[in-house]
């Protein structure tokens, strides 16, 4: 049996109480780079938080919530804001990315790191399901996300992975991106329907794979409609770079 830990997001008074709940940091000792989406390709530094409310079973990161399979005591760690800017301002690359897991799980605890980045002038992109919507505080200059609701092909129920006012929420903020992964022309035609339905632009189509043939593959099903529909295209730059290591 799969778990998801839930998490008290409720705002505390101390910084002890305001620490993260962590997976990993990546991109200041081994540099990367963005591998989806908008920013693909731009050099980036990433904050994976642990925890997700979502239990999709082609999940790449079920370490940050699959305790059947993973020890929560060696994939996870609590940190400060400060310790987290501290790290993140130690290197000159301008954009930090917050995943998880699902980072908005957390939101009111990252205000105070969000505000640190881009005040040492960071850009911050969070990756996210699209299942919460965002406290005021992070739909600022600066942040942009890229909301990735996951259908049913991913191996979820879409009772639970779709949920129309967060999705209306991030529309509505004028700082989204919705970057849909797909596997087949079919999943293209239910992404469509859901884009109609909540107004969502604009769509981006991710093809599903965790090995560089998989996703070539893919990637040459769906290129022609994904043309024909006018919407972005794009790859796992890091799948295909580094084989999906993590950390990478």
């Amino acid at each position: 049996m799969t778990t998801s830990e839930p998490i008290d997001i409720a705002p505390a008074a101390s910084e002890a109480a305001l620490r993260l709940i962590v997976a990993e940091c990546f991109g200041v000792e081994v540099p990367t780079f963005q591998g989806e989406g908008p920013s693909g390709g731009h050099p980036a530094l990433f904050i994976r938080l642990s925890r997700c409310n979502l239990t999709c079973t082609k999940c790449d990161t079920k370490y940050t919530w699959d305790w059947s399979q993973f020890d929560l005591r060696k994939e996870s760690t609590k940190r400060t804001a400060g310790d987290l800017l501290a790290w993140a301002t130690s290197s000159p690359v301008e954009l930090v990315v917050i995943t998880g897991g699902e980072p908005l799980l957390q939101q009111a605890r990252l205000v105070p790191l969000i505000q640190g980045l881009l005040a040492a002038g960071k850009r911050v992109e969070f990756e996210t399901n699209g299942t919460l919507p965002p406290v005021p505080e992070l739909v600022v200059d600066g942040v942009r996300f890229n909301v990735s609701p996951k259908i049913a092909s991913f191996g979820i129920d879409e009772v639970k992975s779709v949920v129309p006012a967060a999705l209306e929420a991030f529309a509505a903020s004028g700082r989204a991106a919705f970057k849909f992964v797909a596997s087949s022309v079919a999943d293209l035609d239910h992404i469509a329907e859901l884009a109609d339905t909540h107004r969502l632009a604009p769509v981006w189509v991710m093809p599903e794979g965790t090995t560089a043939d998989a996703i070539t593959a893919t990637t040459r099903v769906l290129a022609d409609a994904v043309a024909a529909r006018h919407w972005y295209f794009t790859t796992r730059l890091h799948v295909m770079a580094f084989a999906d290591a993590r950390g990478r």
